[in-house]
């Protein structure tokens, strides 16, 4: 299965959490050290985020996806400030 590196800028944390809840496959949070953080375990996502959050955003991090439809959704969220929810 093919995956995919992502960069995050300046994303709305409360989106972006509603995001991966809708995801579908494994989504990573990797770190510059080069820790890998799953981000569909609410734990992991505490743990990873407040050490990215300024002001209520994200600053910059990068995205591993399994899946592509994922891939998809926080890509458009990542450029558009939102993303499709599909029913």
């Amino acid at each position: 299965m093919k995956t995919s590196v992502m960069s995050l800028h300046n994303i709305d944390v409360s989106q972006f959490l509603d995001v991966l809840d809708a995801c579908e496959g494994k989504v990573y949070l990797v770190t510059n050290e080069g820790d890998r953080l799953n981000l569909r375990s609410k734990l992991s996502q505490i743990v990873g985020l407040t050490k990215l959050i300024e002001g209520g955003k994200i600053t910059e991090a990068f995205i591993i996806c399994d899946n592509p439809s994922d891939e998809s959704r926080l890509f458009r969220l990542n450029m558009f400030g939102k993303a499709e929810h599909t029913a």
